[in-house]
This record gives C-alpha cells, structure tokens and sequence, in this order.
C-alpha cells in the first residue's frame, strides 16, 4: 500500500515573518501559482483580517484558478471576551471564503495564564467552541497546536486535553507545533508516541501534522521523522523562510519523503519543478539564492577537481546521493568544460533549438556563460535573456534594432514633489535613423517609455506589451555605490510572461540591457508565430 503525506506551504504567511522576507500581493499570486504547479496541496495564504494586504491577497487569489492546490486562510482562536459568532477574527475567517481554514490555540500552560491571562478551562472552551463554530463554513479545518511540545514537557495532561478538546470542536488534522523551535528528534518520538497511545486508548483514529521551525537546526529532520511516525501532514516553506532561523524547509523535505522514504503525493510527481521554484521565490523576495542548500542550491551537485572528480565521471553515484536532474538541478563539474552542458541542451530544447552534444557552439555558450556569470548576472527567473544569449552564439539572432544613444535627465524643482525624468534616445532601425523623448515615472520608466515611443512605429505589437515587474538587485554591496547591480525586468503581452536581466555598474545601464531584451524576445516570439 502506497504511503499517503500532504504538503502544506506557509511561505505566505509564516515564511514572510522572516527577516528582509516581503512579498507585495501581486507576488504573492505569483507564488501561489507556482506552488500550485509544483503540486502542494495546501498554501496558507496569510491572516486575513490582520492588515489589508493578507484580506487583498484572498479577494485576488479567487480570480485564479488553482489545477491543485487549496488556499488556506490562518488565524486564532476566539478571544475569550467574545462570543465565536461576533469574534472579528473568526469573522474574518470565513469572510476569505478560502476552502480550507487553519487557527492554532494555546497547548503551553504558561501561554495561557501570562499571555492569554485566562484560566486553563477557559482556554479549553475557546479551542473546542472556535473550531466548531468555523466546521460548518468550510471544507477542511485543521487546528495547529502551538508550543506543543514545550507544552507537553511542562503540562502533560493538560496539553493532551487541549487537542481532545480540537478532536471535539471538529478539526480535521491536529498539527502539533514545535513553535520555538527546541525540540530534538529524539525527544519528538517519545512526546508523538505518547500523542498516538493518548487517542489509541480513547479508540480514536485521529490524523496528526507537524509544524516545526529550525532554531535547534532540526525541523527538517523532526518533520521526516514525525511523517514516519505516521503523521499524514507537514507544514514548512521554501527555502525554509520563517521567523529567527525559519521553518521548515520544504525544498529538503519533499525530495526526502519522495525520493529516499518512498511517500506519495501531488509535489512528488513535480520535483524536476523543485529548483526552479525555489530560486523564482528567492527573486521575487530580492534576496540571494542560497547555494549551498541541500537539493536545489548551485553548489549541491558541484565537483570541484581531484579524486571526486574523476569517480563522478565513472559513476555519479560515488558522490552524489540522487541524480541532480530529479529535482531540477544540474551536475557541475567545476575545473571541466563539461559544466553546465546537459544543462544548456535541455534549455536548447525547451527552446526549440536544434543543438547536438558535440556542436562547439555548446563550448561557446558555456564560455559566454560562466563569463556573464561572473559578471553578475543570473539566468533564474531570465529565461529569455538565456535563450536570446543561445541564439546570438549560433548566430540565428535578429537585431531589430541598434542604440546609438540615450540621454537621461533627472530633474528636481520643487522640494515638495517628485522628480520629472525625462529620456532622449536615438535608434537605427530598418536603416532609418529616429530621435524621440519621453517622459517617466523616475528614469527607467522614462527610458522604456521613450525605447517604446521610438519602435512602435515599426513594430505596432509592442503596444501589446507591458512591463509587469522591475526588480534591482545590490550586488557585492560592501563596495557600497560603486557595486555592481542586476536588473530583472518581468514584462507580459496577452498570452505569456517572460523575464529578462542586465547587470551594470550604473542602474540605467543594467535596466536598458534588461529592457532591450524584454523587447527583443517579444519580437522574435511574434515573428516565430507568424511562420
């Protein structure tokens, strides 16, 4: 019989909770989507009711249709003061209308009596009345035992009695929350043997989560181990963000589950989906890509020379634990020209490039490569700016058109409004010099404005086209305003999305680079298509 688990992703809402970790709502729909595609069963999309951009999120999310995933919406117990019915945060609740609803209670007594500042049965009845009045709006209804192992070292009974009293209000799954992060795996067996012996003499089969963060660096190992004590849930987020040392790390945990303890679920079927979703959330967050971590980062399945090398060569097995390629990586082989080349011939194909192992211009591309690389630039979440630099090595890139110059004025007369930006650009195009200007939002709208004003007329579909994200990156930022920055520009037109990169010393530079391949890849997309 096949072993069942579900995922559960808080990256919008606990992973959030980390340090220089924010998403707008517009990124949060983005990520959304990609969970969705990388086939995790539940996404928390946030508190709704707490601020306006988690109550936003839920309205929006409703626009798109999810192929898998369920939205969840998280909040508290009632407070004691207010009835479950006139309780704002439960209100709130069932006003996102999200499919599935998650609210955690106290299980640490301590919480109870100094946060709270309630009795300990009053707790009980907030738990077990809050959850009952929420089962009857909702498909699925999971309660998340918060602190509960430290509530169960220091109150057995009574932290057992909180989650009899969530089995009674109606919960689906009782998620036990190791909230600080402190327990070691062998203290999680002992504490969920007991749990299951608790509700086996009861002659109740109840489903258990786990929910655990990393400041002992254990969740990911306390989350396997308590899958394999049968709980049929774990909850974590990419990349592992969270609050002090994050959560969980689900781009660690689902490879385990499916590669190495034989699980089954939706994700386990998407893992070559794996790096490629990690790295999209580290973009859209603007922070670096980790790339030492386990599974997905760069220098996973790396080999740097010597005796590792040459076995790697023979038999990858001698040094790596899984075949990169399972979750989306690549091999490298870091003193070889070989790095990199599987990974260029299955960019080729997915790009409609007829590319053979042994064409030179692989060695090229790889060169051209590590070379931009090293510059700075990244090609994660740039996949067109990727396929226009393939293109260019085989020579089967068109130029639609050449700079000659641009000019920006950035200019302040009034202490008491913005800036106007103002940009002056001359192009060739078709042999026909043209010189025009334009106004901006700041410099860089002003600079795509006036690239835009200046092609349309040759090219009318550019005005089916539109910038839907900029994001700058600080590069090496101890060189202060001398560092280098990457530019990632998203840009859209009615039937798909593509991202492109620049890197530069100057900003501006690095957004034309970034601009003028966003425009580049929308023609030569349409002209494919009127072939």
């Amino acid at each position: 019989m096949t072993k069942q688990v579900t995922i559960y992703d808080t990256t919008l809402r606990d992973g959030t909770q980390a340090e220089n970790f924010t998403l707008s709502v517009e990124d949060k729909i983005r990520v959304s989507l990609k969970l969705d595609k990388l086939g995790i069963d539940f996404i928390e999309g946030g508190w709704p009711g707490a601020n306006p951009a988690s109550s936003q999120f839920f309205k929006e999310i409703r626009r798109h249709d999810l192929h898998h995933a369920q939205v969840a919406a998280f909040g508290s117990t009632r407070n004691f003061k207010n009835k479950p019915d006139a309780d704002p945060n439960l209100q709130a609740l069932v006003e996102a209308k999200a499919p599935v609803i998650t609210i955690f209670g106290k299980t640490w007594d301590i919480h109870v009596t100094d946060a709270l500042r309630i009795e300990l049965p009053d707790n009980l009845e907030i738990i077990e009345d809050s959850l009952r009045f929420l089962r009857p709006h909702v498909k699925h209804l999971f309660y998340d035992a918060e602190h509960f192992f430290d509530g169960y070292k220091g109150n057995r009974d009574y932290a057992l009695a909180t989650l009899d009293r969530a089995v009674a209000g109606g919960a689906e799954f009782l998620v036990l929350c190791d909230t600080n992060g402190g327990t070691l795996p062998h203290e999680l067996i002992s504490v969920i043997n007991e749990v299951k012996n608790h509700f086996r003499k009861l002659e109740k089969n109840i489903a258990l989560g786990i929910h655990a963060h990393n400041d002992s660096e254990t969740a990911v190992a306390n989350s396997l181990l308590a899958v394999s004590l049968g709980a049929g849930q774990v909850q974590g987020t990419i990349n592992g963000y969270g609050e002090r040392c994050g959560n969980a790390n689900l781009t660690s945990i689902i490879p385990a589950l499916a590669l190495k303890m034989g699980y089954d679920f939706a994700a386990a079927h998407e893992l070559e989906n794996l790096s490629e979703t990690a790295r999209y959330i580290n973009e859209l967050a603007n922070l670096p890509h980790n790339r030492y971590q386990p599974y997905i980062g760069a220098s996973a399945f790396a080999h740097k020379g010597g005796i590792h090398v040459a076995a790697v060569k023979r038999n990858p097995l001698t040094y790596e634990h899984i075949e990169p390629e399972k979750v989306g990586n690549i091999r490298r082989i870091l003193i070889s020209d070989q790095s990199g080349r599987s990974n260029v011939l299955h960019k080729a194909k997915k790009f409609g490039i007829d590319l053979d192992s042994k064409d030179p211009v692989v060695a090229s591309i790889l060169k051209d490569l590590k070379k931009l690389e090293t510059q700075g630039f990244q090609y994660e979440g740039a996949e067109a700016s990727f396929e226009l630099l393939m293109r260019s090595a085989l020579g089967i890139r068109r130029r639609y058109f050449d700079l000659k110059s641009f000019r920006i004025i950035n200019q302040k007369t009034d202490m008491d409004k913005p800036p106007q930006a103002e940009a002056t650009i001359r192009l060739e195009v078709n042999g026909e010099m043209v010189h025009t200007a334009a106004l901006g939002d700041g410099p860089v709208n002003a600079l795509d404005n006036a690239l835009r004003k200046a092609l349309t007329r040759f090219y009318p579909n550019l005005a089916d086209m539109w910038l839907n994200d900029y994001r700058v990156r600080v590069l090496a930022s101890e060189h202060g305003t001398g560092a280098k920055v990457r530019v990632l520009v998203e840009s859209c037109d009615k039937t798909s999305t593509w991202g492109t990169v620049g890197v530069s010393h100057d900003i501006l530079e690095a957004s034309w680079q970034a601009l003028v391949d966003g425009i580049s890849y929308k023609l030569m997309k349409d002209a494919q298509q009127d072939q």
